[in-house]
């Protein structure tokens, strides 16, 4: 008998706040009403866009410019949730499945505290998989500590089938 040997990957992404008042704040496949939105092609979803790169990193498929880049004009707006429900599909197609996500959120705001399992239960059914989430501040440091953007870091757990 072969023993099944999981294989993890991490996910980073980063988006800077969008000057424009008009763009929607989405994090963890949720809108966040009465939030600057960040700047990015599709939504800037820091936390749906760690997950995916998590995955394609623990499958060995690239990452997010890869599959999903800024050259590719159909995906401009295109939710997180929808982007990681792909890559899922891009990750069970390759023989794998997908065991679990665990993302966290740094920045100053939103809270994702108060909304962390709304937001687990949006990733989760993106992503066909358990997906926990967190969310911290970077103490005062960085582009996120002084309130300028939002970063997230994933781990993905997949394993072959």
């Amino acid at each position: 008998m072969t023993a099944i040997i999981p294989r993890i990957g991490v996910g980073v992404d980063v988006h800077a706040f969008s000057p424009d008042p008009a763009r929607e704040l989405w994090v963890a496949g949720l809108l966040w009403p009465g939030q600057a939105g960040l700047e990015g092609h599709s939504d800037s979803d820091v936390a749906a866009h760690a997950c995916c790169d998590a995955l394609f990193s623990a499958a060995d498929l690239g990452d997010l410019g890869r599959h999903f880049g800024v050259d590719r004009p159909e995906l401009a707006g295109a939710p997180g949730t929808d982007l990681l429900a792909e890559a899922a599909r891009i990750v069970r197609t390759a023989g794998f499945e997908i065991g679990n996500i665990a993302v966290q959120v740094i920045g100053n705001r939103p809270k994702i505290g108060a909304r962390r399992s709304e937001a687990g239960h949006v990733l989760s059914a993106a992503a066909g998989a358990a997906v926990s989430v967190a969310g911290t501040t970077a103490d005062g440091l960085g582009l996120t500590g002084r309130g300028e953007g939002l970063a997230a870091i994933a781990n993905a757990l997949v394993y072959p089938r």
